[in-house]
C-alpha cells in the first residue's frame, strides 16, 4: 500500500497528572527528519520517542509537539535539585560581583530555572508512560492519514497508467499508416522529378525509412514500465524512490518516441504520454 509523506495525527489523553496532547504533522522530504517539541521535564524521553517515530515512518519531515497541561494540585511536593540550585546561586554571586546594580534575586524566578525544580521519580515515570502511550495513538492516526492519501495517489497512478496503455495501442495502430504515407511521399517526389526509378532501390530506401521511424522497442519498454508500475503500487513498504526511478525510465522512452516522430499523430501521442508521465511524477514526489 502506498503512503503519502503528507499527513496529520493528533491524540489527547486526560490523566490524574494532567492532559497530554500530541500533535504530529508531516510533509515530503528526501529522508526522515524529526523535529520534537516537548516540556523540558520530559526531554530525557527524546531518544526513545524518536525511535518510536522512526519505527513507523521511513521518509518525510515530521514535526511532533507534546503539550502538557498539569492539573492543579498535582505536585504534592516540590522536589528541588540542590546541586543545580547551588550552581545557579554561585552564578548569581558572580554576576552580582561584576554588576553592582543587579537588584534583589526573585526566588520564584529561581524556581522557574530549568532543572532546579523536578518531580518525584514515581511521578516522572508516570508522565513518561502517558507521553509514550499518547504518542503511539497519535502516530497510528498519522500513519492512517498518510495511507489514505497514498491510496488516492495510487488510484490516480492506475488511471494514468491505463491512459498510457491506450496511447501505446494507438501508436502501434498508426505505424502502418505512417509508413504508407512516407512511401507515398517518396513516390510523389519521384513523380514530380519525372524520372525513371529503380523499384529495388525504392524498396531499400523504404527499409531505411522504416528503421528510422521504428519505435516498437520503445513501445515494448513503455508497456513494461506500465506493468511494473501497476505491480509496484500493490506492494507494501516504502516505494517512493523506486517509483521516482520508474518515472525517469518512462520519460526516457517517451522522449525517444518523440525524437523519432515525423508525423503529427505520433508527435501528438508522444506529447500526451509526456503530460501523463509528468502528472504521475509530481504525485510520486510525495510518496514515502
Amino acid at each position: 500500500m502506498l503512503r503519502s509523506m503528507t499527513g496529520y495525527g493528533r491524540h489527547t489523553l486526560d490523566t490524574d497528572l494532567g492532559e497530554f496532547s500530541w500533535e504530529l504533522r508531516s510533509v515530503n522530504h528526501r529522508y526522515l527528519e524529526v523535529s520534537l517539541r516537548m516540556p523540558e521535564d520530559l526531554r530525557g524521553l527524546e531518544p526513545q520517542l524518536r525511535e518510536k517515530i522512526a519505527a513507523c515512518i521511513n521518509r518525510g519531515k515530521v514535526e511532533a509537539t507534546l503539550r502538557l497541561r498539569a492539573n492543579a494540585g498535582t505536585l504534592k511536593e516540590v522536589a528541588i535539585d540542590k546541586p543545580a540550585l547551588q550552581s545557579l546561586a554561585q552564578a548569581i554571586k558572580v554576576v552580582e560581583s561584576e554588576i553592582s546594580s543587579t537588584g534583589p534575586v526573585d526566588p520564584l524566578k529561581v524556581l522557574q530555572w530549568p532543572g532546579v525544580v523536578g518531580s518525584g521519580s514515581d511521578q516522572q515515570d508516570a508522565m513518561a508512560k502517558f507521553a509514550s502511550e499518547t504518542l503511539d495513538i497519535a502516530l497510528a492516526d498519522l500513519v492512517a492519514t498518510r495511507e489514505r492519501e497514498g491510496e488516492k495517489t495510487a488510484d490516480m497512478l492506475r488511471v494514468r497508467a491505463e491512459e498510457i496503455d491506450v496511447k501505446i495501442v494507438e501508436l502501434r495502430d498508426i505505424r502502418v499508416a505512417v509508413v504508407a504515407r512516407q512511401r507515398e511521399k517518396l513516390l510523389q517526389r519521384l513523380k514530380e522529378l519525372d524520372v525513371e526509378h529503380d523499384s529495388a532501390r525504392l524498396e531499400q530506401e523504404m527499409v531505411y525509412v522504416m528503421q528510422r521511424l521504428d519505435i516498437d522497442e520503445e513501445l515494448d519498454r513503455l508497456g513494461a514500465h506500465v506493468s511494473e508500475l501497476q505491480k509496484a503500487i500493490k506492494r507494501k513498504g516504502p516505494l517512493g524512490r523506486r517509483l521516482d526511478f520508474l518515472m525517469q525510465e518512462f520519460n526516457r522512452e517517451a522522449n525517444t518516441i518523440g525524437s523519432k516522430a515525423n508525423d503529427l499523430d505520433t508527435t501528438g501521442a508522444s506529447v500526451d504520454i509526456k503530460v501523463l508521465i509528468e502528472q504521475m511524477r509530481e504525485q510520486v514526489q510525495n510518496i514515502e
